[in-house]
């Protein structure tokens, strides 16, 4: 059975909107892209070490459309054989198979991408029962709240960013499915960012 992993960069008043950089997304006047930065340097490598052990156990990724128009104009043309992280998500990126939830996306130009269909729950229960590892969701956040509302998320990993912006796209808006959570692990990184890792709790 595969699981459904959700990794997100939040700020202290649970925002994940474009932490990438400055016009990853802009949706609703967003004015702060590229949020994680400054804390990133201070690091010392950590966070992308973490990243690259994440992600070195995706099988697949489980975008919505924006997400996944964002990362197909990223690592969907960025060259393989750059040096570092870039270069080790690109190759394992275009490699995994996409699986994409859009209501308006007719047809997919990173290879290996498919549609879900309309039952996007079922399609990705589906997923779920084949043999796996793990099946990765970055942003998304209208996604994760329909996996959410169907009890299909396995993990939660939060790196939690010790910051309030009071504006922007929240993982856990208003009207998320009323969700309990039992603290699987934490790690602080020398920048103050807390790495926290939740399960669904069974106590529901």
């Amino acid at each position: 059975m595969s699981t459904i992993v959700v990794q997100a960069f939040i700020t202290l008043d649970g925002v994940v909107q474009a932490g990438g950089g400055p016009d990853e997304d802009r949706e609703g006047g967003f004015e702060h892209g590229g949020w994680t930065a400054e804390y990133d340097e201070r690091d010392g490598g950590e966070g992308g070490e973490l990243v690259a052990a994440w992600e070195s156990r995706t099988e697949a990724l489980l975008l919505g459309r924006k997400t996944y128009e964002i990362f197909a104009g990223f690592w969907g043309v960025w060259d393989e054989d750059a040096e570092g992280l870039q270069g080790e998500l690109t190759r394992r990126y275009n490699r995994i198979p996409k699986y994409v939830a859009s209501r308006t996306l007719t047809e997919l130009g990173w290879k290996n991408s498919q549609l879900l269909g309309a039952d996007v729950p079922a399609a990705v229960a589906e997923l779920r029962a084949k043999p796996g590892g793990e099946i990765r969701v970055w942003g998304s956040t209208q996604l994760i709240r329909t996996l959410a509302e169907h009890n299909l998320i396995y993990e939660y990993r939060l790196a939690v960013y010790p910051l309030v912006l009071g504006t922007g796209k929240k993982l856990f808006s208003d009207g998320f499915p009323l969700s309990r959570f039992e603290l699987i692990e934490t790690r602080a990184l020398r920048s103050g960012v807390l790495i926290n890792t939740y399960r669904p709790s069974e106590a529901g």
